[in-house]
């Protein structure tokens, strides 16, 4: 189950409808080991595609190296989907790299009226997982869509 703050998650969804009708694309870090995600940080779509998001690879290696040197790990790699459901693509399962991390895709399509889901994804395997957001004021809501 992937637990995120109602803030991060608001933060995700307020880049996916900019960059529309780009995907978008980022990681939220947290400490290592920790599988709590708390520092967002956006990243560019070196695609600059609707349907694809690659990470500019110079970001990602100065993105990387901080995230080291802070003690960080990519517990959420995050993009949108603007023209189908939050599901992850062949391309997306083919270029998941990170077999600790939460891969969260965001429906920007009116269609799925800004659907929100997390998967593990680990030698092509895809598993949907449950999202725990946690409010500041509340105990955390089980959700598997934003609505």
């Amino acid at each position: 189950m992937l637990t995120i703050q109602i803030e991060v998650v608001n933060a995700m969804l307020a880049q996916a409808h900019q960059d529309h009708p780009v995907e978008t694309c980022g990681i939220i870090a947290g400490l290592e080991g920790s599988n709590m995600p708390t520092r967002l940080i956006p990243m560019r779509n070196a695609a600059e595609s609707e349907t694809f998001f690659q990470f500019d690879p110079q970001q990602q290696f100065n993105i990387w190296k901080e995230m080291a040197a802070r003690g960080e790990e990519p517990i959420v790699i995050y993009h949108s989907h603007t023209k189908s459901a939050a599901f992850p693509s062949r391309t997306d399962i083919e270029y998941a790299s990170e077999p600790q991390a939460h891969y969260v895709i965001i429906s920007t399509d009116p269609k799925y009226k800004q659907e929100i889901r997390s998967f593990r994804i680990l030698n092509g395997m895809v598993v949907e997982e449950r999202i725990r957001v946690l409010d500041k004021f509340k105990s955390g809501a089980d959700i598997s869509k934003v609505a």
